[in-house]
Order: structure tokens, then C-alpha cells, then sequence
């Protein structure tokens, strides 16, 4: 036992030895590498602070060399700004004495104007005295007074202000017709171009033609019972005369005496004229004259491009197709015053829409103006009125005579497109006991004025020439009677288109060579 104890411990020890001596051995190494590390940081501690301290050095520099710089500046700048205040005082005290100057002037002034003042004062009285002493001095001579020169001077210079103002009123009235003359022609140039209308003239009376003269007979039936009863039921003259193969049918109501026609053509195609058959026929022939008008009013609203019109006023329109005025049918007329009304409110840029509605319907009245009583403008305003229209249309259709004032532009352009319409050569026949009348009421108006020598309606009554007396109207005076004229014409006639009112004064000087 004690054997093999002996190499065991042997072996343990060596092992601890072993282990003491690689111990030692790894510390003398740890240490050495601790010397080395501490010795390096030593080195690096010290370069660091050699940097530092170079730093340092160099950014005190910097600062030092930045300090001088802005020292320098800041000098700079304090000897500028010492400079101009140097100046700025110099010129205040130059601008001091300079107004000290101007105050010593000016009191220096002062004297001389409170001096003259004086002067002028007591210049004032001596002329105020003068003054008195010549207008007595004048009152004596004259034998006026006061009061009476200043009535004769009023006077004259009143003459003479009227003399000027007449003189510019004519400038002005030629400037503004020129101007307004060229733009209306062009504007209704450019109107008609766009809208040319054939007018047919009419009449109140209806001429039927039979295939033969013994037609007549079977027309007026057995005691004229048959030509009692057709004018019983259509309300319209039947006029058989010598005329050959022709009966005339006359009557006021246009559509009365269509429904006669279209009849009595049935009747006399059928053959078969009795009392009975009449009726029947004059029956048939009332509900295509119907249907007639509702196609005409409805191909009236069409042609013009107008949308919901009441149904009413279609018919209305339809109506006008057998009324006519002057000889001028009153629908084509209604539709030429759209047309023209339109074009124009498209020239000077109004409503297109609104003018030829207005224009369409101005005439309106006269579908039903031998059944209500009142002027067809009255009448045609309140069927406007009732079927719900536009308040401008309305008050349109109230002026387009001049009745009403317009209100709107377009009530202005209706009412230059009638006349342009009935104006036009043909468009309207005028009976000659009414052109003749026309005439004369005319000349009567232009001869009414104080100075008016003599007087003539020419060109049918669109013109009236009127001689003055030279010794009593001057030149100036010829635009102011002219304008007094046209007034009263305006005023007292009632005419178609436009009256030119053209004054002439003349004036000769007449002498014989011996």
C-alpha cells in the first residue's frame, strides 16, 4: 500500500510544480503586456496633449486675427459714419442760413405787400368814385337808366347766346344724325338683306268663278232662298252682277269670307244648292278654315323659331293669314317685323329671342280687334298679358305705336321694324282721300310757324320742304324751327315711316347794270 501511495504522491506533486511554475509563468507575461499597454497609452496621452496644445496655439491665432479684422472694420465704419455726419451737420447749418435768408426776405416782402395793399385800397376808392361819376355821367347822356341798360344788354346777349347755341345744337344734331344715319342704314341694310318678304295686296272682297252664267241662277235658288241662306250662315255679302261666269263675295271678316269661298266652291262643284246642303257645306268649310289657321299659325311660330307660344296665340296668329291692313297681309307683316326685328337686335347685340317674339306678336290684336272693342295694341297687350307672355313682350306689343314708352331695347327695335315693314314702297295701299288729307295736314302744320313763308309735301307725303322768310329766321334759326316742326308732327299726325322735314332759306341780292 505504502508502495504504491509513494508514486502518487510523487505525481500530485510534480503536477502542483508544474502547475506554480506555468502560474508564474503566464503572470510575468501578463505583466510584461500590461508594461507594454501602459507605456503605449503613456505615448498616446502625450502626443494628445502636444495636439492639443498646437490646437490651441493655432485657434488663438485665429481668434486674435478675426478680432484685429472686425476691430478694423468697425474703425472703418465709425470714420464713414463720422464723415457723414460731418457733412449732414455743414448742410443743415447751410439750410439754416439759408432760411433765415428766405425769412428776412420774406418779412421784407410782408412790408411791401401790406404797402401796396394800402395802395390798392385807396386806388379802389378813387375808381369806385370815378365809376359812380361816369354812370351818372352815362344815365345823363343816354337817358337810360341802370335797369334799362341792363335789359338792353341782357337782351343782346341773349340774342347772341341763342344765336351760339343754335349753331352748336346744329353741329351737334348733323355730327349725331351723320354718325346715327350711317350706323341705321347699315344696321337696317343688313336687317332687310336677311329678311325679304313678298306682300300680296288684299281686299275685302272674294271673286268665286262659275263654270257657267246659268250657275247664278241655281246660286240665288227659287225666290233667293238659296242666296238667303249661304249669306244667313257665313255672314257675307253674295254680289251677282253682269259680271261674267263671277260672283263676289264681300264682307269685313277675312275668315268669313274664306268660309263663303271654300263653301260656295263645294257647292258649286256638287251641284246639289239647296238650303240644307248650304249649311252642311258651309259647316265643312268652317272646320278646314279652322284647321287652316292652326296650320298657318303653327307654320308662322316654326318659320320663326319660336317655342312654347300658348295654343291660343297660335290660332291668333293663324287668324292674321286672311287679315290684312293698308292692303298688307298682317301675318307676313308680323313675320317680316320678326325677321327684321331679329336681325337688328343680332347687329347691335340685344336679345335675338325677345325681339322676334315681340315682333311676331306685335299685331296680335288685330286677329280679334272687329270683335273687342279698343285699338289693336290695347287689345293685343291684354291677350298677351292673359296667356302668361313676357313682361317685355308685353310692353312691346303696348308701344310699338308709341302709346306706351318702351322700356327695353327690344320694344325700340319692334317698333323700327314696323315701320321699316309698312314703310317699304308697296308694302301698304292708303285710300287717296287719306293721302290727300295727309298732305294738306302737313303743309297746314309747317305753315302754322311764325316765319314760314311757304310750304310742300313731296315724295308722297314722306317729305315736307318749307321756305322761310330770310328776313325773319337766320341761318341758325332754319335747325331750331326744323326741330319745333318735327316736334308738332309728331305730336298731331299719325304716319307710316319717317316725315323729312327740310327747311330752306334763301336769301338773293338783286341789282340792274344801267
Amino acid at each position: 500500500m505504502a508502495e504504491v501511495l509513494i508514486p502518487i504522491l510523487v505525481g500530485v506533486g510534480c503536477i502542483i510544480v508544474g502547475l506554480l511554475i506555468g502560474y508564474n509563468y503566464r503572470r510575468n507575461i501578463a505583466e510584461a503586456k500590461i508594461g507594454r499597454a501602459e507605456e503605449s497609452v503613456k505615448r498616446l496621452v502625450d502626443d494628445a496633449q502636444k495636439r492639443a496644445e498646437v490646437i490651441k496655439k493655432e485657434t488663438v491665432l485665429e481668434a486674435q486675427e478675426e478680432v484685429h479684422k472686425l476691430r478694423s472694420e468697425f474703425d472703418k465704419e465709425n470714420r464713414e459714419r463720422r464723415n457723414e455726419i460731418a457733412k449732414t451737420e455743414k448742410r443743415l447749418v447751410q439750410k439754416e442760413e439759408s432760411l433765415e435768408k428766405k425769412l428776412e426776405n420774406a418779412s421784407h416782402k410782408e412790408e411791401q405787400l401790406e404797402k401796396r395793399s394800402k395802395d390798392i385800397n385807396k386806388l379802389k376808392e378813387d375808381l369806385e368814385q370815378v365809376h359812380a361819376q361816369e354812370l351818372e355821367q352815362l344815365e345823363r347822356v343816354s337817358g337810360l337808366s341802370i335797369d334799362d341798360a341792363k335789359g338792353l344788354l341782357l337782351e343782346k346777349v341773349e340774342h347772341e347766346a341763342r344765336h351760339d347755341m343754335a349753331v352748336m345744337l346744329r353741329d351737334i344734331e348733323q355730327t349725331a344724325k351723320d354718325e346715327a344715319d350711317k350706323k341705321a342704314r347699315h344696321i337696317l341694310s343688313m336687317a332687310i338683306q336677311k329678311c325679304a318678304a313678298d306682300h300680296v295686296a288684299e281686299s275685302t272682297v272674294s271673286v268665286v268663278n262659275l263654270p257657267n252664267d246659268e250657275m247664278k241662277g241655281r246660286i240665288i235658288g227659287r225666290e233667293g232662298r238659296n242666296i238667303r241662306a249661304l249669306e244667313t250662315a257665313t255672314g257675307i255679302d253674295l254680289i251677282i252682277d253682269d259680271t261674267p261666269e263671277a260672283v263676289i263675295l264681300s264682307g269685313f271678316d277675312p275668315v268669313r269670307r274664306e268660309v263663303a269661298r271654300i263653301a260656295l266652291e263645294k257647292l258649286i262643284v256638287d251641284g246639289r244648292i239647296h238650303p240644307a246642303r248650304i249649311e252642311e257645306m258651309v259647316n265643312k268649310a268652317q272646320k278646314e278654315v279652322d284647321a287652316q289657321i292652326k296650320e298657318a299659325g303653327e307654320q308662322a311660330v316654326f318659320d320663326v323659331g319660336i317655342h312654347s307660344l300658348h295654343p291660343e296665340l297660335v290660332k291668333l296668329l293663324g287668324r292674321l293669314k286672311y287679315r290684312s291692313s293698308y292692303g298688307q297681309n298682317v301675318l307676313k307683316h308680323s313675320l317680316e317685323v320678326a325677321h327684321l326685328a331679329a336681325a337688328m337686335a343680332a347687329e347691335i347685340g340685344a336679345n335675338e329671342k325677345l325681339a322676334k317674339r315681340a315682333g311676331l306678336l306685335h299685331d296680335i290684336g288685330k286677329a280679334v280687334d272687329h270683335e273687342v272693342e279698343g285699338p289693336h295694341i290695347q287689345i293685343g297687350a291684354d291677350l298677351a298679358k292673359k296667356y302668361k307672355e313676357n313682361a317685355d313682350v308685353i310692353n312691346a306689343i303696348a308701344a310699338h305705336h308709341g302709346d306706351v314708352e318702351p322700356k327695353t331695347v327690344e320694344a325700340v327695335l319692334v317698333q323700327a321694324a314696323d315701320a321699316v315693314s309698312a314703310a317699304r314702297p308697296g308694302a301698304r295701299r292708303e285710300s287717296l282721300e287719306n293721302y290727300v288729307k295727309r298732305l294738306e295736314n302737313l303743309e297746314e302744320i309747317a305753315n302754322s310757324f311764325k316765319g314760314v313763308d311757304r310750304s310742300y309735301a313731296v315724295q308722297a307725303g314722306r317729305e315736307i320742304r318749307i321756305i322761310v322768310k330770310p328776313e325773319d329766321i337766320d341761318d341758325a334759326g332754319t335747325n331750331l324751327i326744323a326741330r319745333d316742326i318735327c316736334k308738332k308732327i309728331e305730336s298731331e299726325l299719325d304716319y307710316p315711316g319717317q316725315i323729312k322735314v327740310n327747311v330752306i332759306r334763301e336769301t338773293r341780292a338783286i341789282d340792274y347794270a344801267k
